[in-house]
C-alpha cells in the first residue's frame, strides 16, 4: 500500500468524505463511543492515508510540535476492520513517523493511545508516560517516542 500525505486544503471532497466515514465507522460505531470527531483540528494536521481499490482503508493525522502536544503527534490512527489482518496499521504508523521526520524535522512524538493498543505502539518504540485516563469514555495512555 502506498501512503499519501496531504494538507487539509489539498484533500478532495471524496477523500475528506472517505476519511470522515472511516473515522466514524471505527471510532463512533465500532467502538460504540459518541463523541465529536470533527474537532477543527483537521485544518492544522497533515493527513496520512492509504488507498486500496479506490477506497481509503488506513488513516492518521499528524501535527507539528505545539499544535496538539509539546512534541509532534499522531492521532486518529485507524484501519478499516476488514483490512486489519494485512498489517496496514504497522505500515500506517511507520508512514506517519516518517512523515513527521520529513515534514517537521523532529524525532520526538507524543500520542494519546487507547490502552488496548499499548503493545502495538510499544512495537514502534513508544513508551508509556503516566497513568491511564479516560478520553471520550475510553481508557487512554500518553506515550512518547524519542
Amino acid at each position: 500500500m502506498i501512503f499519501t500525505i496531504k494538507r487539509f486544503s489539498e484533500l478532495s471532497t471524496t477523500e475528506l468524505y472517505q476519511i470522515l466515514q472511516l473515522r466514524s465507522e471505527v471510532f463512533v460505531v465500532e467502538q460504540d463511543c459518541v463523541y465529536q470527531d470533527v474537532d477543527f483540528k483537521d485544518q492544522k494536521a497533515l493527513h496520512v492515508f492509504g488507498i486500496k481499490n479506490d477506497t481509503i482503508v488506513a488513516y492518521s493525522r499528524i501535527f507539528k510540535p505545539t499544535d496538539y502536544f509539546k512534541n509532534a503527534s499522531i492521532g486518529r490512527v485507524v484501519v478499516a476492520a476488514k483490512e486489519r489482518k494485512y498489517g496496514y496499521g504497522h505500515d500506517l504508523l511507520k508512514a506517519s513517523i516518517l512523515a513527521i521526520k520529513k515534514h517537521f524535522k523532529v524525532d520526538k512524538i507524543t500520542i494519546s493511545a487507547q490502552v488496548y493498543l499499548k503493545k502495538f505502539y510499544e512495537s514502534h518504540h513508544f513508551i508509556q508516560k503516566g497513568e491511564a485516563y479516560l478520553e471520550d469514555g475510553i481508557p487512554h495512555i500518553r506515550m512518547d517516542r524519542n
